[in-house]
């Protein structure tokens, strides 16, 4: 039953029950809207460490015949979202039986990161600062790649990306004497040539620029009206923050310039905003000790991945970092309506986590007392 960004009331609470069993010391909901905080305490002093996945779906319908298939349609956990909060929860329950020797750990269950919004209000949710966190840990699963290895990357490691919206106003008229209106019909074609034009593609360095049109709409559906609006979005992606800037300046002109050609009104919006994710170096060593110290293979990433991730919000409060798990070579693409986040991947998800934040809060772990055992 998954639900879209900013939706996520009841997966938020459907997580909350599962961690009830397993004692967090405190739970916060309602974290940047719909978000969950679980926090484990050592009852020493030490590291916040925060681990944290994503509650949202995408508005595709799933296609795949497997039982655990989304019940509402058109919308699913086509990004392996509701993965990841299984590797949280399995998390979660070895945290219940294995507390870090210092320090704290907070697991969060972010909402909306498929628009971008999420790890921005969860930042500036006041409760979220009271954490103090000083590290911040984070995975994506990858399809076409081994299953269970671990992709690592320093540096710039997700693209920046926004979503742009250009709206050309000029006036109606009817389709018999187009004269005497403005269509926006010529405009809109050259515009998207215009946008086209901006991509370099090739490798993915401070060169790199992507323009992709993914919707066009222009006037009315009626045969006797010719057009008096259109509109066009695009989503834009660059490797750095400072590339966007100068890819949107560029976008920008392309329609302003073609608004005042064809003399028309032109209003330009932004969403879906997500910065260049950069990985620190040093989180990224203790990753590679983790991994080996599990028996996962561990292939570095050449490039920084196409695709966008707001948990690059985070670096701006602790040192940041994401590795990402191979989800198997065969396994369909993200976003596609018959991929299936591989049950597999759960436990050693879970397993990379607890290594790593064993490695950060201290060699060892301490044991709490006996409790009553669970089903």
């Amino acid at each position: 039953m998954p639900e879209l960004s900013g939706e996520e009331h009841a997966t938020a609470a459907a997580v909350a029950k599962h961690l009830v069993a397993f004692d967090a010391d405190t739970l916060i909901d309602g974290l940047g809207g719909t978000g969950l905080a679980a926090i484990y305490e050592s009852g020493a002093p030490g590291p916040a460490v925060l681990v944290r996945c994503e509650l949202d779906g995408l508005p595709i319908t799933e296609t795949g015949d497997h039982d655990h298939r989304s019940r509402t349609p058109g919308k699913a956990h086509l990004c392996g979202h509701d993965g990841h909060m299984a590797i949280m929860l399995a998390l979660a329950s070895t945290l219940h039986d294995v507390r870090p020797r210092q320090g704290r750990v907070v697991l969060l269950f972010q909402p909306a990161e498929e628009n971008g919004k999420g790890a921005r209000a969860v930042v500036a949710d006041p409760r979220f600062q009271a954490l103090a966190v000083d590290y911040a840990l984070s995975l994506h699963n990858l399809p076409g790649h081994e299953l269970h290895q671990v992709l690592l990357k320093s540096g710039h490691v997700n693209c920046a990306s926004r979503g742009m919206r250009i709206r050309f106003s000029g006036k109606t008229a009817h389709a018999s004497m187009p004269e005497t209106g403005r269509s926006p019909a010529l405009a809109m074609a050259e515009c998207i040539e215009g946008l086209n034009s901006l991509s370099r593609p090739g490798r993915l360095n401070d060169g790199f620029a992507l323009v992709t049109v993914v919707h066009a709409k222009l006037g009315e559906e009626a045969f006797g009206i010719a057009p008096g609006h259109a509109e066009i979005w695009a989503t834009l992606r660059s490797v750095t923050d400072v590339a966007m800037d100068g890819l949107i300046a560029d976008a920008r002109a392309v329609a302003e310039d073609l608004a005042a050609v064809h003399a028309l009104g032109c209003d330009i919006g932004f969403d879906d905003v997500f910065h260049a994710c950069v990985n620190d170096n040093g989180l990224i060593e203790h990753y590679r000790r983790a991994a080996q110290a599990c028996g996962f293979p561990v292939p570095d990433c050449d490039e920084p991945m196409r695709f966008s991730e707001d948990f690059g919000e985070y670096a701006s409060q602790a040192r940041s970092a994401m590795f990402f798990l191979g989800a198997g070579t065969q396994t369909p693409a993200l976003h596609n309506p018959d991929y299936d986040f591989p049950d597999a991947l759960i436990a050693s998800g879970a397993a990379m986590f607890h290594a790593t934040i064993a490695r950060l809060l201290g060699d060892g772990v301490s044991r709490p007392p006996s409790r009553p055992a669970r089903d």
